[in-house]
C-alpha cells in the first residue's frame, strides 16, 4: 500500500498517476535529480535529501530546472543517527533513488539489504555509469566515456568525427529515462506482489540499449559504417543541415520521395528531384553543393516562410529561448514557470488524460523542508533538535 501525505493527497485531487507514491531522492547533479522530478511531476512525493556537506554541487541553474516538485531534507550519513533518521524515512517511503559509486550505500550501512530489511516493498534504484555489477563497475567516468564505450560516440556527429553534445545522451536517454522506465516497473510489480526490487541502472547499458541503427547496419553490411557514411550521418544530401545566408541553420529531412518530391517543388528546381538517394556517392555531394548554395542565398527568415508548414521535412534549427516562444512547444505546455517572475522551466514530455502536470513548488533550498519531514514521520520537535545538535541533521 502507498504512503499517503499532504503532498500525495493534494497531488491525489488533481487526477496525478503517481498520487500517494514518495520518493527518496539521494542523488545529485542531472540523471538522477532529473528522473526523480519526472516522478514528482507526475504526483510524487518526493524528497531530496542531500548531506550536510556539499550536498548536491549541480550549478544553481541546473539545480533549478531539475528538482522543482520537491521538498528537501540535509541528514550526514556518516552519522549513525543519520543514518537510523534515513532508514525510518524509508519505512514509509515507496521508492529510493541513489546515484553513488558501487558500494557507497553499502559501506553507509544503507544498501538494498538493509532498507528492505525495514521496507521489504520499496523500490531500491541505484544510477551508475557502469552498473553494480561487472568488470568497469568501479570505473569512473562521464557521458562521453559511457558514450565511447558502448559503441554510440562513433555514430554521433559527420565525417569529421565524433560530436561533442550539450544534451548528454548516455545521462539522460540512457541514465534518467531508463531509471525512470525500471522504477514505475517494479513499482507496478510491488503494489501487486508487495515485494520491491532492487533496480540496477548503468548508464552506458541504457545508451547502449537503443544504438539500433548502428547495429542493423553491423548485421546488413557486416560491419559498422564511418561514420558520415550512413543515411543519418552525412552520406545523403536530402537529410542534414545547411548555413544560410545570415549564418544560421536549417534542418532538412527529405528522406522519403514525397518529401524530396515537396522539396524540390517549392524550391522550383524540378531538376533535382530524379537525384533523391542517387546511391552514388559523388551525384550526393554534387546534390549537396548545390543544396548549399540555393539555401546559403537566402536568411533563414525566407526559408521559414516557404517552408512555415514543414513541407518538405525542412525546419529552422531554434535555440532554445526561440523553442519555448514557439507557438507549438506553448501549446504544448513545455514552457512553464513557478510563478510570473520566475525564468521558464521545461515542462512535462508526459501528457496525458486526466492530469495536467504543473509547479507546484520550485526547487527547494537543500534542508528546506527537514523539519516539515522529520515530523511527518513521527518526530517531535524536541527529537529533531537532538538530531540537529548531534550533528545528524542539519
Amino acid at each position: 500500500m502507498m504512503t499517503s501525505s499532504p503532498e500525495s493527497l493534494a497531488s491525489a485531487s488533481k487526477g496525478a498517476p503517481l498520487a500517494g507514491v514518495r520518493v527518496l531522492d539521494l542523488t545529485r547533479l542531472l540523471p538522477g535529480p532529473l528522473g526523480a522530478m519526472h516522478l514528482a511531476d507526475l504526483g510524487a512525493d518526493v524528497i531530496k535529501i542531500e548531506d550536510t556537506g556539499a550536498g548536491d554541487y549541480a550549478s544553481p541553474s541546473v539545480r533549478a530546472l531539475v528538482n522543482r516538485n520537491k521538498r528537501a531534507i540535509r541528514i550526514d550519513l556518516k552519522h549513525a543517527q543519520g543514518v537510523a533518521t534515513l532508514l525510518r524515512l524509508c519505512r514509509e517511503a515507496d521508492v529510493l533513488v541513489e546515484g553513488f559509486r558501487p558500494g557507497v550505500m553499502q559501506r553507509l550501512g544503507v544498501g538494498y539489504e538493509a532498507v528492505a530489511a525495514v521496507n521489504p516493498r520499496i523500490v531500491y534504484c541505484s544510477i551508475s555509469g557502469f552498473g553494480q555489477t561487472g568488470p568497469l563497475c568501479d570505473t569512473p567516468g562521464h557521458d562521453l566515456n559511457y558514450a565511447a564505450l558502448a559503441g554510440v560516440a562513433d555514430q554521433i556527429g559527420n565525417a569529421a568525427g565524433p560530436a561533442l553534445s550539450n544534451l548528454p545522451v548516455a545521462d539522460l536517454l540512457g541514465g534518467t529515462m531508463t531509471a525512470v522506465a525500471g522504477i514505475l516497473a517494479a513499482l507496478f510489480d510491488a503494489a501487486r506482489s508487495g515485494r520491491g526490487r532492487h533496480v540496477d541502472i548503468a548508464m552506458a547499458d541504457g545508451v547502449l540499449a537503443h544504438a539500433v541503427l548502428p547495429l542493423a547496419g553491423l548485421h546488413q553490411h557486416g560491419s559498422v559504417p564511418p561514420i558520415g557514411h550512413s543515411a543519418l550521418t552525412g552520406a545523403l544530401a536530402c537529410y542534414g543541415y545547411y548555413r544560410t545566408a545570415d549564418g544560421r541553420q536549417l534542418a532538412v529531412g527529405a528522406l522519403e520521395p514525397k518529401f524530396w518530391n515537396d522539396l524540390c517543388r517549392l524550391l522550383e528546381r524540378p531538376d533535382l528531384a530524379p537525384l533523391h538517394r542517387s546511391g552514388d556517392a559523388a551525384t550526393e555531394e554534387r546534390l549537396r553543393a548545390e543544396l548549399a548554395a540555393i539555401f546559403g542565398a537566402r536568411p533563414l527568415a525566407h526559408w521559414r516562410g516557404l517552408f512555415h508548414d514543414g513541407t518538405g521535412c525542412v525546419t529552422p534549427v531554434l535555440r532554445i529561448d526561440e523553442t519555448l516562444a514557439h507557438p507549438h512547444f506553448r501549446a504544448r505546455g513545455m514552457r512553464v514557470a513557478a510563478d510570473a517572475a520566475a525564468p521558464p522551466q521545461l515542462g512535462c514530455p508526459i501528457k496525458m488524460t486526466g492530469f495536467e502536470p504543473a509547479v507546484a513548488r520550485p526547487a527547494p533550498r537543500a534542508g528546506e523542508h527537514t523539519d516539515e519531514i522529520l515530523r511527518q514521520a513521527g518526530l517531535d520537535a524536541s527529537a529533531v533538535a537532538a538530531l540537529r545538535a548531534a550533528g545528524a541533521i542539519d
